[in-house]
């Protein structure tokens, strides 16, 4: 065997499957977080792309005596377990509805043509919570998109039928289909054992620094392994049984709260049978003219409002249901009980969005909320938008209360001044 160099663009081939180095280099082996922290903690993540009018979201006053605004009023008693954050954005982000794509990653210039995004918060959470519930991570969507990045900067596509998931979650299939889902699950366990055969004899004729590589390469790959192991054991396990039925879907495209309202409800089946602890929700923004009485013009028109009276009274009709739709799905949380704590207490759930100002496509002043998850709450936590701390501080808050040892992420270096 010739002592060949392992670059980062080499590549190991067996029974005509290639696998690339540069990807599983970045598969190390960590703890899972439950052995540090054995408690069970939630992370949801909702994104708007069409911005939230601050007017009617931040309320004037800081601090926690706060008259409630327009949007938070339809939060009701839950304002006590929601932080209000005014002033936020990421460092280096703009591009308008591009912006989208740095929401959960913080990725600095997404409209530029060399922009290449890094992993989503909610991915780092999953790759070291993934292995104590059958599905690592749920994304989904309401409509097309996904907030959620795999490290390597890759979109995670987005399921937006509550109907498939619910399916997914909780209906059982026949023997056959499962023991198609078992071999799929060991064919690809074999596909990883001819190639680590293939890499050791490889190996023989490395350099210690490439052999130091390879043992990268190898920690990768016995990861893999394991997930192949965990993914067949869960396998063979059966569903949650639920007593709700499989939704419909609505087809109607411009029921952007019916359809949300309903994602919620099979979102909230989901942490409750704890068959998954971290998911992102991507609402949609549309050229749809909203199904609510009073509202005639579409969606994306009226949050390009540039301060026209009529078009911000019909704008406040559809982002008061979006408030409403999430205060009711708070709620649900706060009324389950598990292990002593309410759901919401272990669950911190945020909502904003990428832009500050849809009519401007600015980013900076994101609306930012924060609930649950055990957090000190009940707060309006106002920054200077020309200088405040960056979002990034709030990422890393939320992955240290889910017990992941990381003191940094993205632009995150500290954390929110007041908040914790």
């Amino acid at each position: 065997m010739r002592n060949l160099p392992l670059s980062r663009r080499a590549l190991l081939k067996g029974v005509g499957v290639t696998l690339g180095l540069p990807f599983l280099e970045a598969l190390h082996a960590v703890a899972p977080a439950s052995v540090l922290n054995p408690r069970r903690r939630r992370m949801v993540c909702i994104m708007t792309p069409l911005g939230v009018h601050s007017e009617n979201l931040f309320p004037q006053q800081t601090g926690r005596d706060y008259s409630p605004s327009p949007y938070l009023a339809e939060l009701g008693e839950l304002c006590s377990h929601v932080t209000v954050f005014s002033g936020l954005s990421h460092p280096e982000v703009d591009g308008g509805h591009d912006s989208e794509r740095s929401f959960l990653t913080a990725a600095p210039h997404p409209g530029q043509a060399s922009f290449r995004n890094s992993i989503s918060v909610d991915q780092v959470a999953a790759e070291q919570l993934g292995a104590d519930t059958r599905h690592a991570s749920l994304v989904l969507n309401t409509m097309g998109g996904s907030i959620s990045w795999a490290r390597g900067g890759v979109q995670i596509p987005g399921e937006g039928s509550p109907g498939r998931l619910f399916a997914k979650l909780f209906l059982t299939g026949s023997q056959k289909e499962m023991e198609v889902q078992l071999n799929r699950l060991r064919q690809g366990k074999s596909v990883l054992d001819t190639v680590n055969e293939q890499a050791k004899r490889f190996a023989s004729g490395l350099g210690q620094r490439d052999r130091e590589k390879l043992d990268e390469y190898f920690t990768g790959v016995r990861e893999v392994e394991e997930r192949f192991k965990k993914a067949e054991a869960w396998a063979k396990q059966p569903k949650p049984a639920v007593e709700a039925k499989q939704p419909l879907d609505i087809q109607d495209n411009a029921d952007l709260i019916g359809r949300t309202r309903l994602m919620y409800d099979v979102m909230g089946l989901a942490l409750e049978t704890d068959s998954t602890r971290i998911i992102t929700l991507q609402l949609q923004g549309t050229g749809l003219v909203v199904p609510i009485e009073g509202v005639t013009m579409d969606h994306h028109n009226l949050s390009h409002h540039g301060k026209d009276p009529e078009k911000l009274k019909q704008l406040a009709l559809v982002e008061g249901a979006e408030f409403k739709a999430l205060g009711d799905f708070l709620k649900r949380l706060s009324e389950r009980q598990e292990e002593g704590e309410t759901l919401l207490e272990k669950t911190m759930v945020l909502f904003g969005s990428n832009l500050g100002n849809a009519a401007s496509h600015d980013t900076k002043n994101m609306p930012i909320i924060l609930a649950g998850g055990g957090f000190n709450h009940g707060q309006h936590l106002g920054f200077d938008a020309a200088k405040p701390p960056p979002l990034g501080n709030l990422y890393v808050q939320m992955l240290q209360q889910l017990g992941l040892p990381v003191d940094t992420f993205a632009s995150g270096k500290s954390s929110i001044p007041g908040f914790h």
